[in-house]
């Protein structure tokens, strides 16, 4: 991600006393929302159903499906649900949201402490970026490649048992509102890790500003839409796969979120945080070439600075980016960019409102095992 170099330094660079202020108000932002106020959303949402579900897995990753650009007064957000597509694109009232915030200390944090252990992530300027170039027409094209580099993995087949560990950075430029005056800050560059089981129903996160450095456990009795299993069971046609993940989202996929950008997004979700089969993953690469507005882009880069190639979308004036290195089409990161200014938006165009990086994929014998750790 290129920060402008005279006055944007990279998030690496920021220091402890740019920290958030404690009277800030911040604005939840369409690139990330803070941990346990998405933990509690989907643990209401799922209680709704069944009373004794917690939360399979959370994911502060969002889009440009829910705009970034929300007020202070009434902020919308995704929430994950436990629908194995529609994880991001529910927009829910400030009301719940105020809920959330206020109920959530203690929910999942067991073994790792408690709200108050976190240290806050320090702040900066918006993050920016030069915007690549579109290519509806190269779209296919690349797509076809990227299915079949997919396809010839030499990746480990995980066993019963084991565990799926994914390590990451993550950064996201949002809204802060201090005294009535609101300005567009970002956070720093930081660390994620997750574990999973392969049924999704047990895991851990690490995530610096939202958890304690030992990390919150991962439970539920409904697996995780992206666990191992899950994307196992997926059809590995691309016709079939694409109308799977329609049919599904429009079940629930809220009014606002166009349905191409809500399939866009899915197919996102199941490729990110997660460790699909090599067929699986080369079918879902076949099926977004099916989405209508899906373009190639000359060059993005991911949150630790790597250049890359990308398939992209833009919704409501924001591009959602997957990137991919340029010689082997291994997927990097993702981010999202705005494209469009609108009157009165404090995220100019250029202006990275959400941008990551896988940095390991791993299978481990042992939830919270790190690679290459002896059991």
């Amino acid at each position: 991600m290129n920060a402008s170099p005279s006055h944007r330094p990279h998030p690496a660079e920021w220091t402890e006393t740019q920290s958030l202020l404690p009277s800030a108000e911040r604005d939840l932002p369409a690139g990330r929302h803070q941990f346990h106020k998405e933990q509690m959303m989907a643990r209401i949402h799922e209680d709704l159903r069944t009373p004794s579900r917690t939360s399979s897995r959370t994911s502060s990753r969002t889009s440009s499906r829910t705009s970034s650009r929300t007020s202070a007064t009434s902020p919308v957000a995704p929430v994950k649900r436990s629908n194995p597509f529609l994880r991001r694109t529910i927009l829910l009232p400030a009301a719940a949201l105020a809920l959330a915030g206020a109920v959530a200390g203690g929910l999942a944090l067991t073994d790792g402490g408690t709200q108050d252990d976190t240290t806050a992530l320090a702040t900066g300027p918006a993050l920016t970026t030069r915007i690549g170039t579109a290519d509806a027409k190269g779209a296919p094209q690349l797509l076809d490649r990227i299915s079949l580099a997919a396809a010839d993995t030499s990746a480990p087949t995980p066993h019963k048992g084991q565990y799926i560990y994914i390590a990451s950075k993550v950064a996201d430029t949002y809204i802060k509102t201090v005294g009535g005056k609101s300005e567009a800050v970002s956070n720093e560059l930081h660390s994620r890790q997750v574990w999973n089981s392969l049924d999704g129903r047990d895991g851990w996160l690490i995530e610096a500003g939202e958890t304690s450095d030992k990390g919150i456990t991962l439970k539920s009795n409904v697996p995780f839409s992206g666990a191992y299993n899950a994307l196992a069971g997926l059809p590995t046609d691309p016709a079939a796969l694409l109308r799977k993940i329609y049919q599904e989202s429009d079940a629930v996929r809220d009014p606002e979120v166009p349905r191409d950008q809500a399939a866009f997004v899915a197919i996102g979700d199941l490729l990110f945080e997660s460790y699909p089969p090599a067929e699986v993953g080369a079918a879902l690469y076949k099926a977004a070439a099916k989405i209508p507005g899906v373009v190639a882009v000359d060059d993005a880069v991911d949150a630790t600075g790597r250049h890359g190639v990308a398939i992209a979308r833009e919704s409501d004036g924001e591009r959602t980016e997957w990137i991919f290195d340029k010689k082997t089409l291994r997927f990097l990161g993702e981010r999202v960019v705005v494209v469009k200014a609108k009157a009165g938006d404090l995220l100019k165009v250029g202006t990275v409102t959400h941008t990551s990086a896988i940095t390991e994929r791993a299978v481990v014998d042992a939830n919270k095992q790190f690679p290459g750790q002896v059991s």
